[in-house]
């Protein structure tokens, strides 16, 4: 047995190690680790937990990762004692220095580096509403991996970097239509020799480099949380807070509770909100607070997904309006002083909601994950290169084409 081993979550069975699903009934798989204890590495950033992250090596130019700690301004506006915030962007002063202001980048490095240790050099597929594709792209930058970015045309404002040699390595294709249609795209280049797809929720370097959050978390506190909060497009971050609690409950030194999952979502794009609470789906909104927070095909269903994790954790998911998410947005910003992304204000909001109806108690343990922030303090300490698309398509025709062209 090397670090891991690769097992299907439905029947444990034991699959290839870069295998992203269960041929038997395409259930998520899962790290199962060596270590059943953590021991923190003396190495910055993510790579402390390199003990259950897949990847036998640090990723050369990656050195930031989660950063906890205990609300103050929050806690006192919401009348609760033990608000912690797992603060997942640019934030000097509080050791937050992820070089895209956003908690993708702890899923871009492990999976390049799993990438290298696997030694096939293919270009790395990527669909993305924004924030994914800018950790990826300075992640596969800084690593000189070739990356084709499909991103909705709406979304390119979302697309920089600071690094100054300008992402060489990064094909970057426009599309005309929504993340869905980028999703779709991006799946069909993975059909051309050459090119592999990141894989999403069923790829384990994303889910346990994001489960790092929680076990940043437990380290601060000393124990598992009670309650997890984050706003969830896909729901991937949901299921890797999940995993990670799962892994330090193994451990035994964290308590043997799982922390409550409260997932929020953007309504009327909500899928999973619907879903969980068995409502028809209201029409989708060309317009809303956040569009990274939408995902048509969320990993909800499959064993492993987003329903195993709200199940046994007994957690919630949350519809939050626009203005629900506004509101919040300015709460946080004006009470512990930093600016953050718009999605992790519709969880900042399902925390609010929580606290209104009771279902947290002042004194309870509270994780809030602010997935990006600190973007207005970034512009204070770099110049923001735009990154610019190759080409801006609307059809698969057009892509194909333009993919022909780039071989």
């Amino acid at each position: 047995m090397g670090q891991f081993q690769l097992r299907c979550v439905s029947d444990g069975s034991l699959q290839p190690e870069y295998a992203l699903s269960c041929p038997h009934d395409q259930s998520l798989l899962r790290a199962q680790y060596r270590a059943r204890q953590i021991q923190p590495r003396d190495l910055p950033g993510i790579w402390r937990f390199l003990d259950w992250l897949p990847v036998e090596r640090v990723f050369p130019g990656f050195e930031a990762g989660p950063v906890t700690y205990k609300s103050r301004g929050l806690a006192r506006e919401l009348g609760l004692e033990n608000l912690f915030i797992g603060f997942n962007g640019y934030w000097p002063e509080r050791g937050a220095r992820l070089p895209t202001c956003s908690f993708k980048d702890l899923e871009a490095a492990p999976t390049i580096e799993r990438l290298k240790e696997r030694g096939e050099r293919s270009t790395l597929v990527l669909a993305s509403a924004g924030n994914t594709a800018r950790a990826f792209v300075h992640a596969a930058t800084l690593a000189g991996w070739p990356l084709l970015l499909f991103v909705p045309e709406k979304a390119l404002d979302r697309m920089w970097t600071v690094l100054s040699n300008g992402a060489e390595q990064v094909t970057l294709v426009a599309v005309r239509g929504d993340y869905y249609d980028a999703i779709v795209m991006a799946e069909k280049a993975c059909s051309y020799p050459g090119f592999v797809p990141e894989g999403g929720a069923r790829n384990i370097a994303r889910r346990d480099g994001m489960g790092t959050v929680m076990l940043d978390a437990a380290f601060f506190l000393g124990r598992i949380p009670e309650h997890y909060f984050q706003a969830v497009g896909s729901g991937t971050g949901g299921i890797s807070a999940w995993e990670a609690a799962l892994r330090l409950r193994g451990d035994g030194r964290f308590g043997d509770n799982l922390p409550r999952l409260h997932l929020a979502q953007n309504i009327p794009n909500a899928p999973i909100f619907y879903q969980w609470k068995g409502l028809p789906a209201e029409p989708i909104s060309e317009d809303m607070f956040d569009d990274v927070l939408f995902n048509r095909r969320p990993p909800y269903a499959m064993p492993g997904g987003v329903r195993d994790a709200l199940q046994e954790t007994g957690g919630d998911v949350y519809g939050i309006t626009d203005g629900e998410a506004q509101q919040a947005k300015r709460l946080l910003e004006e009470s512990e002083e930093i600016d953050i992304l718009n999605a992790p204000a519709v969880a900042v909001a399902a925390l609010c909601q929580a606290v209104q109806e009771g279902r947290v108690r002042p004194k309870d343990t509270i994780l809030l994950n602010i997935t990006g922030g600190g973007l207005a303090r970034m512009r204070e300490d770099f110049e923001l290169q735009a990154l610019q698309p190759l080409a801006a398509v609307k059809s698969w025709e057009e892509a194909a084409e333009l993919l022909e062209g780039k071989r």
